[in-house]
């Protein structure tokens, strides 16, 4: 049983015990997930689709099965038009696996729904003076579980039994309304957390499984606002205030904290992304969390990530003690061709004392603009059995996995 899943058990065991009230490849740019300057369009005619193997700015692909010269199909574009600010889109992600790894990919055998998606949005635009936007996400699937707002007391938003269906379920990870004016922007509602490198959205990342640290060192939502101001050359910062992690439209024991940080672009091919919460995380504790992303594109076609989160936590998921994680993982994805790239990942983490590490090599490979499909191979590692009292976070140690997925935008 994997770590989230045990915590997210105690917390609604605890809130239930207190009776507390208030108990988580076109282009769609969004600052709420991990947050960096979005390209030009004369950067993004230059740049290869290598920008779309991985995070960096989070863009999600709008590509379809039916071709239009190359492009795929766009069902925002086929809408609203080329250059509208109103777009509606999403996916559909299939994919197994052999082994559960422990962390987002925890039911192996057979062929599965992992996400089906479905976003609108406006996007705010201040260029020109103050304007508004405003984006829902909506998701059913195995990862809806994951992103829905268990950072509440059981039974509010999405965290409910109408949103649980077995091992499936639906989730609204984000609804949000924005308004821009110039180089400032400001976001206020349920929306992504910027911490970190991989996202929820399989759009996002270059690889099907995901970290140790996203999963365990990192937030997936928040609910509060989040100003992005970029008006200073090569920095762009953020702040913001938030009700603790993961919550949605509610707070659980007093979740309070502040989500600040800056991005700094010294060179067009590196970016360095500092983050972090401070304060009372709700359903993790009280304390501070950073993450540190190195974004670099030394050499055309190739992609060099650094990551390094912290988190210092007391009175984890309400039941005491601490929660107290570091980790280092570096990602390195070479595009061999517009339709095949390969990556690695390796990482070290470690919980409370104690380590934990997983390598995984993989492919991306899109034999249509609307279609990747992603074969990976993962081996992970650690101390003592999977149930072992050594092995705190309870996931799936010295195994390997194979897993792949398929995904179909629109």
């Amino acid at each position: 049983m994997r770590l989230r899943s045990i915590l997210r058990t105690a917390a609604m065991v605890a809130c239930t015990r207190l009776a507390i009230p208030g108990l988580a490849m076109a282009e769609v740019v969004d600052p709420a997930t991990k947050p960096a300057d979005a390209p030009t369009e004369a950067a993004k005619e230059e740049e290869s689709s290598l920008a779309n193997f991985g995070k960096g700015y989070y863009e999600a692909p709008v590509i379809s099965l039916l071709s239009n010269n190359g492009e795929g199909w766009d069902l925002g574009k086929e809408l609203f038009g080329e250059d509208s600010q109103w777009d509606i889109g999403g996916w559909v992600q299939m994919s197994t696996t052999t082994n559960s790894d422990g962390v987002f990919n925890t039911k192996p055998n057979g062929f599965r729904p992992q996400q089906n998606w479905l976003y609108g949005e406006r996007k705010a635009n201040g260029e020109n003076g103050l304007d508004w936007g405003f984006r829902v996400d909506w998701l059913y699937g195995l990862d809806a579980q994951n992103t829905q707002a268990f950072g509440n007391e059981f039974g509010r938003y999405d965290f409910s039994d109408p949103f649980t269906k077995g091992e499936y379920g639906f989730a609204i990870p984000q609804a949000y309304g924005e308004l821009a004016y110039q180089d400032f922007s400001v976001k206020a509602g349920h929306f992504f957390t910027p911490l970190g490198y991989e996202v929820v959205p399989a759009t996002g990342n270059f690889f099907f499984s995901h970290a140790f640290t996203m999963n365990n060192s990192e937030p997936f939502t928040h609910t509060g606002v989040l100003g992005t101001y970029s008006g200073i050359d090569k920095l762009t910062l953020y702040a913001g205030y938030t009700l603790g992690w993961d919550s949605g439209f509610d707070r659980f024991r007093g979740g309070s904290n502040a989500l600040a940080g800056f991005t700094y672009k010294p060179f067009e091919w590196v970016a360095a992304t500092y983050l972090m919460t401070l304060g009372d995380l709700g359903w993790r504790g009280e304390g501070y969390t950073h993450s540190i992303v190195v974004d670099t594109t030394p050499f055309e076609n190739f992609k060099f990530v650094l990551l390094s989160d912290l988190t210092q936590v007391n009175d984890n998921a309400g039941i005491g003690g601490r929660f107290d994680t570091g980790s280092i993982a570096n990602y390195m994805i070479y595009q061999i061709m517009e339709e095949i790239g390969v990556g690695t990942r390796a990482e070290y983490w470690q919980l409370n004392g104690v380590d934990y590490y997983e390598v995984t090599g993989g492919i991306n490979f899109k034999p249509l603009p609307n279609l990747i499909v992603r074969p990976e191979g993962r081996y992970q590692w650690g101390p003592g059995s999977t149930a072992s009292a050594n092995n705190p976070a309870g996931v799936p140690v010295n195994t390997g996995i194979f897993g792949i997925d398929m995904i179909v935008t629109f």
